[in-house]
C-alpha cells in the first residue's frame, strides 16, 4: 500500500502496525483487506470480527495482528486503500479527458465514485469511512485530526489543477463532499446500481454549488 501525502497539521491514524516490505507480506495484507471487504458486504461492520477476517483470508490471527491493531485498523486501511484507488482512477480519467471546467470535473468525480460503488467489494459499507457510523473512531479512519470527508476533500483538491479557488478549498470541499455523500447514499438505498435520477441530481447540485464558488 502506498503512503498518502500528509495533510499539514495532521497525521494518518495508526491503521497499519507494520508496513509490509516483502512481496509475500504485501500479498498477505492485500488478502486480509480483500477478505475484510467481502465480509463487510455479507455481515456489515457491526458483526465483522478479526477472527473471521483471518479465517477467510487463510492467515493465522496472529499474522493479522502483526499488521493491524484491530477492527478499526482494518476499516481504516480499507478506507485508505479505497481512497487511493479512487484518486488513481480519477487521475487517469482526467488525464484522458482533460476536463476544462468545474462541471466536467464534477461529472468525472461522481461517475468514478458510482463505478466503484457498483463494483468494489465492501465499498457500500466502507468507502472512505464507515458509512452511517458516527462515533469518533469512525469519523477519523483516514486522519487523526480531520474528519473523513475533509481529508478526502483535501486529497481531491490537489487534482483540480486550478479549476477551483484554493482560498475556499476546505470549506467548499467539505460542503460538496457532505452533499455528495448524502445524495449518493440515497441513490443506492433501494437500487443496487444507484438510482440514475438521483445520481444525475447529485451532479447537478455539485455543479451549481462549485461553479458558484468560482464566480
Amino acid at each position: 500500500m502506498r503512503e498518502h501525502p500528509p495533510t499539514a497539521g495532521s497525521a494518518a491514524p495508526a491503521t497499519v502496525r507494520r508496513t509490509p516490505v516483502q512481496r509475500r507480506s504485501a500479498e498477505r495484507v492485500e488478502r486480509i483487506l480483500g477478505a475484510c471487504a467481502a465480509l463487510l458486504d455479507e455481515v456489515g461492520y457491526t458483526a465483522l470480527t478479526t477472527k473471521e477476517v483471518a479465517r477467510r483470508a487463510e492467515v493465522p490471527i496472529g499474522t493479522l495482528y502483526q499488521f493491524f491493531p484491530g477492527k478499526d485498523g482494518l476499516l481504516g486501511a480499507l478506507a485508505a486503500r479505497n481512497l487511493e484507488r479512487y484518486t488513481d482512477r480519477l487521475s487517469r480519467r482526467m488525464a484522458a479527458e482533460s476536463p476544462r471546467d468545474v462541471a466536467a470535473l464534477v461529472d468525472l468525480a461522481v461517475e468514478e465514485f458510482v463505478a466503484m460503488r457498483r463494483a468494489v467489494p465492501g465499498f457500500g459499507v466502507v468507502d472512505f469511512g464507515a458509512v452511517g457510523r458516527e462515533d469518533p473512531a469512525a469519523r477519523h479512519l483516514l486522519d487523526t485530526e480531520l474528519d473523513n470527508n475533509t481529508a478526502v476533500a483535501d486529497r481531491l483538491w490537489a487534482l483540480t489543477d486550478g479549476l477551483l479557488d484554493p482560498a475556499t478549498s476546505r470549506l467548499a470541499g467539505r460542503v460538496a463532499l457532505e452533499c455528495a455523500d448524502a445524495v449518493l447514499r440515497l441513490a443506492f438505498r433501494t437500487d443496487p446500481d444507484g438510482d440514475p435520477a438521483l445520481i444525475s441530481e447529485c451532479k447537478r447540485v455539485l455543479r451549481r454549488y462549485l461553479t458558484g464558488r468560482t464566480e
